[in-house]
């Protein structure tokens, strides 16, 4: 198997369009087409994380977090991120980084969090805006069951837990076919006014391209008429953090308890107790104190995330309880998301969990 392979599925499950600006997710270092033995899975890429895919012989590494953020000018053995680089590179170990576009995908870290806490009517706590397009065509009104299952099939017509939603209207386009166009209906050199049916649905952006694609491969046009239209319209199945609600109001350290023990995780830092009960949860892995006042307008009784600085805890004006639980902690069911994915598509290949804890913060209790 190839890495373009593995790459192209990961891509269909957790749109590498979907990434934050500063982010780098996706092929971090690849070695032309070489075929991928085996894959090892890791929260961060540390050299003990090298040292185990080089004893194991593995030659692909998928991390969540990036092992490069940013454009680099040089290399230098003394500094210990280079030299995880250059281990790497000295063994032909490809990476791939899956971090905020999995972040940001509702089946990625903040939906398995939320399956663990088996909270209900889940949502995307902050939706993520332009990142969808009206895609809109015309065909001969026999084939418009034909071009409507293309665009279907491709992605397009989805609206929450809608499917194959479309809007259908009928009218009447003319057309000249040329000296060297071959037409599929109407003479050349004459205009032509044929019956058609105007199809539009809205498409994410990371499925657009193969939707056109798809659309002019089956079309009977010559020249297929297509329009693209930018929308401003949020993607409710894309974006950052989590919000639902537990399946029946709990005490708040009776929820700290029940959190410890489901992620699991050893510690909880949290702001002042305001409420006698908890039923609303938000979450966000990873560093979410930018989703602070989201929780607070969507009326979360509590909001969990990590690396929250002290000034951060003064945030919830009582109306709300922050919890950090650690950045680690927050997405350590990173690797099993991934894991999970993979094994389902690939089941006979030799796809491993690392078995090092990257987790460079230790607590002493």
């Amino acid at each position: 198997m190839n890495i373009k392979k593995i790459t192209s599925f990961l891509n269909s499950k957790f749109p590498f369009s979907t990434q934050e600006s500063y982010d780098n997710s996706g092929i971090i270092l690849q070695f032309d087409e070489e075929i991928i033995n085996n894959v090892l899975i890791t929260l961060d890429i540390t050299q003990e994380v090298i040292d185990e895919a080089i004893e194991k012989h593995i030659n692909l590494i998928i991390s969540h977090h990036p092992i490069i953020f940013s454009g680099i000018k040089k290399l230098s053995t003394l500094k210990a991120q280079d030299r995880v680089i250059i281990g790497a590179i000295q063994h032909k170990i490809s990476i791939i980084a899956m971090h905020t576009n999995i972040d940001n995908s509702i089946d990625g870290v903040n939906g398995r969090i939320a399956q663990i806490l088996n909270l209900q009517n889940i949502e995307i706590l902050k939706p993520l805006k332009n990142s969808l397009y009206k895609i809109i065509t015309y065909t001969p009104n026999d084939y418009s069951g034909i071009i409507r299952e293309v665009l279907f099939a491709s992605g397009a017509g989805q609206i929450g837990n809608y499917s194959n939603c479309s809007f259908n209207s009928l009218g009447e386009g003319t057309f000249k076919a040329l000296e060297n166009s071959t037409p599929f209906i109407g003479q050349k050199n004459s205009i032509h006014f044929e019956p058609e049916t105007k199809i539009e649905a809205i498409i994410p952006n990371h499925l657009l391209e193969s939707a056109i694609q798809n659309l002019k491969s089956v079309h009977p046009y010559e020249e297929v008429a297509y329009d693209i239209i930018p929308l401003q319209n949020t993607n409710t199945q894309v974006g950052s953090g989590i919000i639902g609600n537990l399946e029946k109001e709990m005490d708040p350290i009776e929820f700290f308890a029940l959190l410890k023990t489901k992620l699991p995780i050893s510690i909880i830092k949290h702001s002042p107790i305001c409420t006698a009960t908890i039923s609303k949860i938000a979450y966000c892995g990873g560093s979410g104190s930018f989703l602070i006042e989201d929780a607070k307008k969507q009326k979360a009784d509590v909001y969990i995330t990590g690396d929250l600085k002290y000034h951060d805890f003064f945030e919830t004006e009582n109306t709300i309880i922050l919890a950090d639980i650690g950045h680690f902690e927050s997405e350590q069911h990173t690797i099993d998301i991934i894991y999970d994915v993979l094994i389902k598509k690939f089941p006979n290949f030799a796809i491993l969990k690392s078995g090092i804890n990257t987790n460079p913060i230790q607590y002493y209790l």
